[in-house]
């Protein structure tokens, strides 16, 4: 499991009246630094900051250290009139932040009634002790502007100067996002003039970045100088996002609207769904569950990761009655009845084992379709003569079985991630034809 951040992140943004405004993402810690925990703070910063119209300009990366964080600051003021730090705020001496700030700005620490109510309150519901490092969470520097943290202890801060805005606010992933929803978002809000986005994402499968953007690279040239393209790849699919900014969202709506429908007359036949949680796994469970259908899967060199992707839908239970792992040849034959005469002649990895497993899943669990893999991830080649990365993928219909011989090359990761996309891909294309 993926540890989240806990540690700082700055955000500075450009907020000129006129001019597009910029946001900088800093994050300070060094278990980031040395990759013992994840940075998920300036990802999630980063898209709300986005969705309300402002742009990220940098993200960066330094040590849990006074003078570190006071350069950053200053590097960063050169880029952006507005900071926003996150972390460092617990009651312990490690957490300097809030230290810093006082001296940055030749400040004091006072007592905060309110956070200290807040508190004191918070931990007698709890039925804690409150000790003295408790209290000391309710000292903010006199010259911010205290937020009240609902979802912790550490209070939010902001700050003027020159001009300048700096936010501080806890590195807890729940307790930023809290403060950032309840205060900051909706103060910026109403200190700055941000432009209106909109953004739009279309989800395309089956084909590459470069073949995507050929094909579209006409329509691409002739966008409305208000309307922006993304390319968001990754294994088998790739994302086309949108973006739109103006001053009215009506319009900027009816711009992407646009853009879209004339999208479709050209790629039409490669597009799943919309947003940017769209998922071909999304877009099969509702073929199947309109069209009341049921699923299978045997998997062998895939090793149950298709039927991982699929259940991880809500409802998928309605449609996917389960899978086998077929991954030794004893299985195959016990469980699957595959014949051990097709394995002795093709080997495991071959198009008639692929078909055979396909069709005895979808006999042996009664449903209407079935998928199969069978290949060699890697890195040896044992059973086989197939080099490393050839998978086959089975798809069994209500008429009929088949199956296509793929390379999907190295590492072994990237063998079963796409396999398990392109099967993914060859089922959809199926049902869509019935």
């Amino acid at each position: 499991m993926q540890k989240v951040v806990i540690s700082c992140v700055v955000i500075c943004i450009f907020s000129q009246k006129n001019s597009s405004m910029r946001a900088e993402v800093i994050t300070i810690g060094d278990e980031i630094l040395i990759g013992q925990i994840l940075d998920t703070n300036s990802k999630w910063i980063a898209s709300v900051l986005t969705n309300i119209g402002i742009s990220v300009y940098q993200i960066t990366s330094i040590q849990d250290n006074k003078d570190h964080i006071i350069k950053a600051i200053n590097e960063a003021k050169d880029n952006a009139d507005l900071i926003i730090l996150t972390g460092g705020l617990g009651p312990t001496k490690d957490d300097v932040t809030k230290h810093t700030l006082a001296n940055y700005y030749n400040d004091k620490l006072i007592l905060n009634k309110q956070v200290y109510n807040h508190i004191q309150q918070m931990f007698a519901k709890m039925n804690y002790p409150f000790t003295q490092l408790n209290k000391n969470q309710a000292l903010v520097p006199s010259k911010c502007i205290p937020f009240v943290n609902e979802y912790g202890t550490a209070p939010g801060m902001w700050f003027h100067y020159n001009k300048k805005v700096i936010i501080s606010l806890p590195g807890v992933p729940n307790e930023m996002k809290g403060l950032m929803n309840d205060c900051v978002l909706p103060k910026l809000k109403e200190e700055f003039n941000l432009p209106v986005i909109v953004h739009k994402t279309i989800s395309t499968y089956g084909m590459g970045e470069s073949m995507v953007a050929e094909i579209i690279e006409n329509w691409e040239n002739n966008l409305p100088e208000k309307v922006s393209l993304a390319y968001l790849p990754s294994y088998g699919r790739v994302k086309l996002r949108l973006t739109a900014k103006g001053s009215d969202k009506a319009v900027l709506e009816r711009l992407i609207e646009k853009e879209i429908t004339e999208l479709f007359k050209i790629i039409g036949d490669i597009i799943v769904g919309f947003d940017e949680n769209e998922t071909i796994e999304k877009s099969i469970g509702q073929l199947f569950c309109k069209k009341k259908l049921l699923l299978a899967t045997a998997e062998s060199c895939t090793g149950g990761n298709i039927a991982k992707v699929i259940t991880s839908v809500p409802g998928s239970s309605s449609y996917f009655v389960g899978s086998i792992v077929a991954y030794n040849v004893a299985v195959k034959i016990n469980e699957l009845n595959i014949d051990k005469s097709i394995i002795d002649k093709h080997t495991v990895v071959s198009a008639k084992v692929a078909e055979a497993m396909a069709k005895n899943i979808q006999l042996k669990f009664k449903t209407n379709y079935a998928i199969a893999t069978t290949g060699n991830a890697g890195p040896t080649t044992e059973l086989t003569d197939k080099k490393v990365g050839i998978v086959y993928i089975a798809i069994a219909t209500p008429s009929r079985v088949f199956s296509k011989e793929f390379y999907f090359g190295k590492p072994r990761e990237k063998v079963i991630e796409r396999a398990s996309v392109k099967a993914l891909e060859m089922l959809r294309k199926e049902i869509l034809k019935n």
